[in-house]
């Protein structure tokens, strides 16, 4: 395996996977943070597919928080789910559905309504996943061997 450099650069946190066995990888980040990651038939990991959509749901959730929190006070719980299936005749997830659980109860309608298009809008401008996703980017693979 190759080694890493474990410093930031200039353009962000480093990542990168590592093969660790058959269809298996760790995920790894300059600061520190990993996550296994395999196909569906090996426990204890995660799909790429599901880091994906993990992804979108942290990215929600983080978009999220500043309105609720304000309105709510930091204790409030929140959990974003998401779903979607793949198609794997073409190999893409056509709908990604997210549902974000919040207790309003203690607001009243109108309260409620206002904040939730507060929500909307601040996971429209900020939530980096879900803008990526919903417009589209550009992939570029370059492979390195050693020959």
């Amino acid at each position: 395996m190759a080694e890493q450099n474990s410093q930031t650069t200039s353009a962000g946190t480093e990542l990168w996977v590592e093969r660790t066995g058959t269809r298996r990888y760790t995920g790894r980040s300059s600061r520190g943070a990993e996550v296994l990651i395999g196909s569906e038939t090996v426990d204890g990991v995660f799909t790429p597919g599901e880091l994906l959509k993990i992804a979108l749901a942290a990215c929600t959730g983080m978009s999220s928080d500043m309105p609720l929190s304000r309105r709510l006070g930091d204790n409030y719980d929140a959990t974003v789910r998401v779903s979607g299936a793949a198609d794997r005749e073409n190999e893409v997830y056509p709908r990604l559905d997210e549902v974000l659980e919040v207790d309003l109860s203690e607001l009243d309608a109108e309260a409620q309504e206002r904040l939730l298009t507060v929500v909307l809008k601040s996971v429209d401008k900020v939530c980096t996943v879900g803008r990526t996703l919903k417009t589209g980017t550009v992939v570029n693979l370059t492979v390195e061997t050693d020959s």
